[in-house]
């Protein structure tokens, strides 16, 4: 009897790990190779291209078009265009697209400190470039879509909205990823929800940034950084205030290696 559990168990693992052949390409458990680590470089500059281009695009239309969109769509944007980046390729790099989510995974101990620079330059790549590709099509205007405390807000005021706001995208991206709660495909709408759902109340204050790469891009593309110090401070310190939620909610260690590091369907191969 003991012999035929044992032969049900084993023929119920190899079900999973054929589902997992079919859903996985066979190279995937290689993409956590060191030697492909440009893959994985390639789709953080990628996804924070879009990122930024969905962020910062809606401003730059919104003053080309004669204010055709609003701020609810623009504020929207950026959270769906996450929604889909997490779902397209967060198999492969983790779809950081943000240096306080990649510095976050790390001080988890989720994420090697020695890929950190390389993920740190693309994220700034992409969001350059693509605040370079809106200036190249619309021209300087609308200050490309560049973050900056709004009408009668200072700039401490503003820090401490992102800081806030930085500590609450940190802390669902931390606990949706985490082994413990790991809600698979939904994490990416609960980040992206979270997203859209900051700016919406919080984008007349400080335009919501929570990324210092989204707010980058714009000060580099037109050599202004005047600002550049709120949207630096205030995420860096609201993530590392969810460091610390982390850890009083479930402890020292990550518990999110997969999704950090984009190991492809990682819990069907340990079944």
């Amino acid at each position: 009897m003991r012999q035929r559990l044992g032969w049900k168990g084993g023929a119920r693992r190899a079900r999973w790990r054929r589902a997992a052949a079919v859903i996985e390409p066979p190279t995937a458990h290689r993409l956590d190779e060191p030697r492909i680590e440009w893959r994985r470089l390639f789709a953080e500059a990628f996804g924070t291209f879009l990122l930024v281009l969905a962020a910062a695009g809606p401003v730059v239309v919104e003053h080309v078009s004669g204010g055709a969109i609003g701020r609810v769509a623009a504020v929207t944007a950026p959270g769906l265009m996450v929604m889909a980046i997490i779902l397209f390729m967060g198999g492969v790099s983790g779809a950081h697209l943000n240096p306080i989510v990649t510095i976050g995974f790390t001080l988890r101990a989720d994420f090697p400190w020695r890929r950190v620079p390389g993920y740190l330059v693309m994220q700034l790549l992409g969001a350059t470039l693509a605040c370079l590709f809106l200036r190249g099509v619309f021209g300087d205007v609308a200050q490309l879509g560049a973050t900056s405390p709004g009408k009668g807000i200072a700039g401490w005021q503003a820090m401490l909205i992102e800081l806030v706001l930085s500590a609450g995208l940190v802390s669902t991206i931390l606990g949706t990823s985490s082994r413990a709660q790991n809600i698979g495909a939904l994490s990416a709408i609960a980040i992206g929800g979270y997203i859209a759902l900051a700016g919406l109340w919080s984008s007349p204050i400080s335009g919501a940034s929570m990324n210092p790469a989204r707010s980058f891009g714009p000060d580099l593309a037109r050599a202004d950084f005047s600002s550049f110090w709120i949207y630096l401070a205030g995420p860096l310190a609201g993530m590392l205030v969810a460091v610390g939620a982390a850890w009083i909610l479930r402890g020292p260690g990550g518990g999110a290696a997969a999704a950090a590091r984009g190991r492809l369907q990682e819990r069907l191969r340990e079944i």
